[in-house]
């Protein structure tokens, strides 16, 4: 098939000069990284003579001084070794007397609380009863690292040393004498600084979540007792509308279950930045902080504003991270030659921004939202020219506006002949569903420079071939073509995947991001990074929770302690390896204890079945060959993941097959089958095989564009397991849930990262009728999932998915199921006040104590929930009310779409139009647009209404005593109106005006089903023998 490259490839830049892997030839410390080092008799160094876990004398030391005094992998304490200083609890020995003179005595070490207030840096460390080292601040890393003390300014960074020095004096670790080196303190002290942790974890106070926990046990026990009530005592005068309520009633106690018992262990995290520059940008080196390729997807510019992607592009393109290890890639799904011209616009906008805003250090760094931000713009500028340059660029960025602006206003109007490129020839995108593949570089090493000279990251166009007749998997499909295209461009080892509507907000998030991906231990096991979600341009009162504060403050950070967050679509940083397939790295298992106290044939037994069993380990493993202990890095295949090695032509992996046993010589021929994984690309096979990223040397810029053009065509996925078990992965419009749950099923785990400034942010629909249909995108799905091989209720037990976990994606599938029990209970208190009769039988004192408890735990849970997590009583309430509102229309409509999708293969789709707007701030939350959503919660509450008015009227008309069975029935009722209120004032808007078409309907179905309640009235007791009628006479 016929592709195509635009023009002006000649500024395509490619980082060729990365720094090199450090290598090592001695054995290496499993805490920091380093070599291990010798003692000085030449002996390697051992700090555990118990197991013999390989740790360097700095970190033992540390460890000794600082931490827990045990060995991370036995949990045995550290002995104290011939030269090594004193601490606490240390036993005396005599046989270390000879080197007393060179020891230090140090202090009893002070409560955690005093440390932390004295030095924020500092972080204890905890060890898993296991024996494997879990810390809770994050591994160590590195010991020999010279920072920058530019970061710091002249007068905190000698505060800084100074408390330093105070400390190591009251240790006893250093003399306070006035005539030392201050330059090597400074370097001691960016010794230490730099072996710190990058992060720590923050658990929640026991104060906040232990009560917490005790409310959510009870309130199980309580809801047990609750059922069983229920269950046993029928209300036999409304049995259909009783079996109905209980039969709701027990799927909304599964529900709660599912949603509630993740959050079981919640915390939060915490990162240092400044430890991350001085341990990865030191001065005089190469920068090693990884790469990062930035996606933005972008589909129609005219639904999707092209000024809105500018901004986002202009955001990535400013961020404060090295210029050279960021890439930006656009996919334009539709081939509009609009976004291809506006990003023209903006590569020659940034050469001005960014360094405007590198300058004078300005957040955000979206112009349209930093010039429109209501704050002291002066604050924290000391620089004497940056309120006359500010105003030149605003003045630039409205001219930018309005080139922007026209381009979009001649884009209303296609030409009969085409659009035509400036050169003259026609856009290769004119046919939106069949057109070549098309990449074009603005920005990069090679290409334009900012206008003080500086280099800029490069910004990479990307319009993926489409074809008639084959499947594109719509955004799946386009960010699995960014994974190959940014794979052979510039393959760094990490990705950024953001909407085109949102924005970084916070400069510094990849840095955030960093400090979790690029933990020397932690980070191998990370698959992503989540931010939250956080957005613009909502009112004050956020009607329809649009901000979803409670899913991302209170469930994320559940999830956190567990395997890790959902991957919710944006606002992302992933591990490359795991968009692969590839399986974490697995830990080192701990060597079995043998205890040498005994006779050693008390253990001939055991001692004689672990050697025949070692014995034949190794045979497998002569048998095996050098890949054998790789075979099953995949889940399912036997496929090899190699180091950095470049791999080019796979036909030279069979000539170096000779002088192999048979089936080393399998193992290596298995790595044929890379075709048939990742796709006929042997330059994207190769950089697959490149675990720390990074080009080959002696890539060919011109063939590198061709065969970036060459993994974007339409028929490269095809017999390949892209979307299946690689990338993004097909078969649900809501991909994000089936991409993460496929990597934790791997075993990978995932951070949750909330930095204090927010790190991304983005807009949402505003106005009723577009966020029902959002909810609606989302909740079918949830049911395309269920109905799939992927569904988590059945999927992946094999792997090492945990339980919890399990439960929390079994709650993001099923939850759409909860709409038909809700609409049935939201629908019983108006039958219950039409007919007088109720689904509860007459209590006595001892029933109602359990109605009063359920009543009371729900309240405490909710209390306690919005304790330790901020959210505010608002914010919560806003999610209880669009819960119902969402759940008795849009989940409604998703599992009747999903089934007939499924099952019968039809597609519908509920359309949107626009009837009404307001051109006022915030007037698109007054913009109402007819959808069939609509009729459901608008019928619930005429009836409600109307039952709430026939039940008063029949208490007035039967006296006092109809009026204590009433108050029950109308409590139900008001909960069920009281939860539609946002939507009432929705569908009024601020006109009070209501289309005609939803009263009609809505009236009309409420009548009907009122008029034939009354005439069918199933509770009236049916007569069997003949109907006597009065006569008329007086007998």
């Amino acid at each position: 098939m016929a592709s195509t490259t635009m023009a002006g490839f000649g500024s395509l830049a490619v980082d060729e000069n990365r720094p090199p892997t450090r290598q090592s030839s001695g054995k290496i410390c499993k805490v920091c990284g380093d070599e291990i080092g010798h003692k000085e008799d030449g002996a390697l160094f051992v700090a555990c003579h118990v197991c013999g876990f390989p740790v360097c004398r700095p970190c033992y030391e540390y460890e000794r001084s600082e931490g827990t005094q045990c060995c991370p992998q036995c949990n045995t304490r550290y002995k104290r070794l011939k030269g090594c200083p004193r601490v606490a609890g240390d036993e005396e020995d005599n046989s270390d007397k000879d080197d007393f003179d060179d020891e230090f005595q140090t202090k009893n070490r002070k409560d955690d609380s005093d440390r932390q207030h004295e030095n924020g840096d500092y972080n204890n460390q905890q060890w898993h009863p296991n024996g494997q080292a879990f810390s809770v601040a994050g591994s160590t890393a590195g010991k020999d690292f010279e920072g920058d003390k530019e970061i710091y300014g002249s007068a905190e960074w000698k505060e800084r040393v100074e408390k330093w020095k105070v400390r190591q004096e009251k240790r006893g670790l250093m003399s306070n004498d006035d005539g030392g080196n201050d330059q090597a303190e400074e370097d001691d002290y960016l010794m230490a600084e730099a072996r710190q942790p990058l992060w720590r974890k923050v658990p929640i106070p026991s104060s906040l979540i232990n009560p917490y926990r005790i409310v959510i046990v009870l309130r199980f026990i309580i809801l047990v007792f609750f059922l069983r009530f229920r269950i046993l005592t029928p209300a036999y005068d409304a049995y259909p509308l009783w079996l109905i309520s209980v039969i709701c009633e027990v799927w909304f106690a599964f529900s709660w279950i599912l949603d509630q018992f993740p959050k079981w262990l919640p915390i939060t995290r915490e990162t240092y930045l400044d430890r991350l520059s001085l341990r990865f940008e030191r001065e005089g080196e190469p920068n090693q902080l990884g790469s990062v390729d930035v996606f933005v997807s972008t589909v129609d510019p005219l639904k999707e504003p092209p000024i809105i992607t500018a901004n986002t592009v202009l955001s990535i393109l400013a961020v404060d991270y090295p210029v050279e290890k960021v890439t930006c890639y656009v996919s334009d799904d539709g081939a509009s030659m609009l976004l291809f011209d506006a990003l023209s616009e903006t590569a020659e906008f940034a050469r001005r921004w960014v360094p405007f805003c590198k300058k004078h250090n300005v957040e955000p760094r979206a112009p349209e939202f930093y010039f429109s931000e209501k704050i002291d713009y002066l604050k924290d500028k000391v620089h004497p020219s940056f309120v006359k340059e500010r105003r030149a660029m605003k003045r630039e960025y409205e001219e930018f506006k309005v080139r922007i602006n026209a381009l979009v206003a001649k884009a209303q109007k296609k030409p009969e002949e085409g659009w035509v490129m400036q050169d003259g020839t026609p856009w290769p995108g004119n046919i939106t569903r069949d057109h070549p593949g098309m990449i074009q570089v603005y920005l990069g090493s090679a290409g334009a420079l900012d206008v003080d000279g500086k280099e800029l990251p490069r910004l990479v166009y990307v319009s993926r071939e489409k074809r008639p007749g084959y499947q594109h998997h719509k955004k799946a499909g386009a960010e699995n073509a960014l994974v190959r295209v940014s794979a052979v461009l510039s393959n760094a080892p990490f990705i950024l995947n953001l909407d085109c509507d949102h924005y970084i907000n916070n400069s510094k998030a990849l840095r955030e991001a960093m400090c979790f991906l690029m933990d020397p231990q932690f980070g191998k096991k990370l698959c992503y990074v989540q931010f939250p979600q956080r957005f613009d341009g909502i009112d004050r009162h956020d009607r329809y929770a649009n901000r979803n504060v409670v899913f991302f403050d209170i469930n994320m950070l559940g999830l956190d302690g567990l395997q890790g967050p959902v991957y919710v679509g944006t606002g992302c940083v992933f591990n490359r390896q795991a968009l692969y397939g590839y399986d974490p790295p697995v830990s080192e298992k701990r060597p079995k204890m043998t205890c040498d106290c005994w006779p050693s044939w008390c253990c001939c037994c055991c001692g004689g079945s672990r050697k025949k069993s070692k014995k034949k380990g190794e045979k497998k493993g002569l048998l095996g060959g050098l890949l054998y202990t790789k075979k099953k890095k995949m889940m399912g295949k036997n496929y090899v993941r190699k180091g950095s090695a470049p791999v080019f032509d796979l036909e030279e992996i069979e000539e170096g097959l000779e002088g192999y046993e048979e089936l080393e010589k399998s193992s290596l021929m298995s790595q044929k089958n890379f075709e048939k994984r990742f796709g006929q690309s042997p330059v994207f096979i190769a950089s697959t095989l490149m675990e720390n990223g990074g080009l080959p040397e002696g890539t060919n810029t011109t063939s590198l564009i061709k065969e970036a053009i060459h993994v974007i065509s339409c028929g490269y996925e095809e017999k390949t397991e892209w979307g299946k078990e690689i990338g993004w992965i097909y078969g649900s419009v809501t991909e994000d849930i089936l991409t993460g749950f496929k990597m934790h099923c791997r075993g990978w785990k995932s951070v949750y990262c909330v930095p204090k400034r927010p790190a991304f942010k983005g807009s949402a629909p505003i106005n009723l009728s577009d966020r029902l249909h959002q909810v609606l995108r989302w909740a079918l799905g949830s049911v395309e999932i269920f109905l799939s091989r992927h569904c988590p209720l059945w999927y992946g037990y094999g792997g090492k998915l945990k339980r919890l976990e399990r439960l929390a994606y079994i709650n993001t599938i099923v939850y759409p199921f909860t709409s038909i029990p809700l609409l049935a209970y939201c629908t019983i208190p108006a039958v219950c006040l039409l007919t007088g009769k109720f689904i509860i039988p007459t209590l006595n004192n001892f029933t109602s104590v359990w109605f009063l408890a359920l009543f009371l735990s729900i309240i405490a849970t909710g209390v306690l929930e919005l304790r330790w997590s901020g959210v505010s009583i608002q914010d919560w309430w806003r999610n209880e009310q669009f819960w119902v509102i969402g759940g008795v229309s849009a989940h409604l409509f998703a599992v009747f779409q999903g089934l007939l999708k499924v099952l019968a293969g039809v597609d519908t789709n509920f359309t949107v139009t626009a009837k009404a707007a307001d051109d006022t701030e915030f007037g698109e939350l007054y913009l109402f647009k007819w959808t069939t959503l609509l009729i459901p919660p608008t019928t619930l509450i005429i009836l409600n209404m109307v039952g709430v008015v026939a039940g008063v009227s029949d208490a007035i008309n039967n006296g006092y005593g109809s009026w204590g069975p009433l108050f029950g029935k109308l409590f139900f009722a008001f909960w069920v109106i009281l939860h539609l209120y946002p939507f009432l004032k929705g569908l009024m808007g601020r006109q009070n005006r209501t289309p005609t078409i939803v009263v009609l309907w809505s009236i009309l179905l409420a009548s009907i089903f009122s008029l034939i309640w009354v005439r069918i009235d199933p509770f009236l007791p049916k007569h069997t023998g003949p109907v006597l009628k009065q006569c008329g006479v007086e007998c």
